[in-house]
């Protein structure tokens, strides 16, 4: 069993398989060029696997493969395959932007993977193209089709923003409504990577646009999810609000991460790393677990953002698209 220096049990990584994404939204890299990590400096599929099955070994009982984008990544659902067949109980989950789904769905599904959270901001073409800037969302909505034709669960994740899609949370929670899909609203995550002209919506505020329209009640937090949950009394959907503002965000985090060349993050707001690259290209498996009990150890109780800081500060220097948010 992995446990941090506060005493909270790690049984979720999150592995990032490439920096690489195909849209250049407004609120993760929109400033950033079409280039990409020289593909020497990322670690095999098989390293990867090594440290992941050892993680598994354990204690790790959820995975999440993300980016980037991670469909970009070639021959992925191989590498699916080996964390499932090491591990066929392992919770494992991919978030993407959905994309490329319509083309993978299917391979992903056989490959082992059980569950997919898929970015959808809007569901007009013309507010997801100025978010993605590009015109993306009949090909995104053709995805999560296929996705649900084949079987994979979803949840839906929505970052709301002033003056661009605040006006579609509820158009949206009732796209989800229709097909049986969670959706959570995600308050915007300030970092310096981001267009400095956006401003999110507090959880607050998403919930009075909600309760324009319906009656909710507070769930609470499902065990170590970030998602604190709410019921729609009308009818009994069920929604999140990713709200990291909040001082309870943390203190059932079960999280660490590990980027595509290696590195392993104890937070996603903290900036400090420690790679197993060297370790995992030899072959020690040994020394690539004792980084991690080292990144374990010196895990933050809580991440360095506040309400105060956030109401005006980029304050993360980490660049999401290489932690996958």
């Amino acid at each position: 069993m992995l446990i941090d220096g506060h005493g909270r049990r790690v049984n979720y990584l999150r592995v990032s398989v490439t920096e690489r994404c195909n849209f250049r939204c407004q609120y993760c890299m929109p400033e950033k060029p079409f280039s990409w990590v020289p593909k020497e400096n990322l670690l095999s599929f098989e390293e990867l696997f090594l440290f992941i099955k050892a993680a598994m070994d354990e204690g790790v009982n959820k995975i999440r493969i993300t980016g980037g984008e991670p469909l970009l990544r070639e021959d992925l659902d191989t590498f699916i395959k080996m964390i499932h067949d090491h591990n066929p109980d392992v919770d494992l989950a991919l978030t993407t932007n959905g994309y490329l789904l319509p083309q993978v769905a299917q391979k992903l599904k056989d490959a082992g993977l059980k569950r997919l959270n898929i970015s959808l901001d809007s569901l007009k073409p013309e507010v997801a193209h100025k978010i993605a800037q590009k015109d993306v969302l009949s090909q995104v909505l053709k995805g999560i089709d296929k996705a649900l034709e084949v079987g994979l669960g979803i949840k839906i994740n929505m970052v709301p923003l002033k003056g661009i899609n605040d006006n579609e949370i509820i158009d949206l929670m009732e796209y989800c409504m229709d097909r049986g899909i969670k959706i959570r609203f995600i308050e915007y995550m300030e970092n310096r990577h981001a267009n400095i002209e956006l401003r999110g919506m507090h959880g607050k505020e998403i919930l009075a646009k909600v309760k324009e329209k319906y009656t909710i009640h507070a769930l609470g937090r499902e065990g170590s999810s970030p998602s604190f949950n709410y019921r729609i009394e009308e009818n009994g959907y069920e929604f999140g609000l990713i709200d990291p503002h909040k001082h309870d965000f943390c203190e059932t985090c079960n999280r660490i991460r590990l980027t595509a060349e290696g590195f392993l993050i104890p937070c996603l707001y903290f900036d400090e790393a420690m790679s197993i690259a060297e370790h995992v290209k030899k072959g020690d498996v040994e020394a690539a677990s004792q980084v991690l009990a080292q990144v374990l150890k010196d895990k933050p109780k809580e991440n360095r953002w506040s309400e105060e800081k956030a109401e005006d500060t980029n304050d993360s220097s980490r660049a999401f698209y290489e932690t996958g948010g």
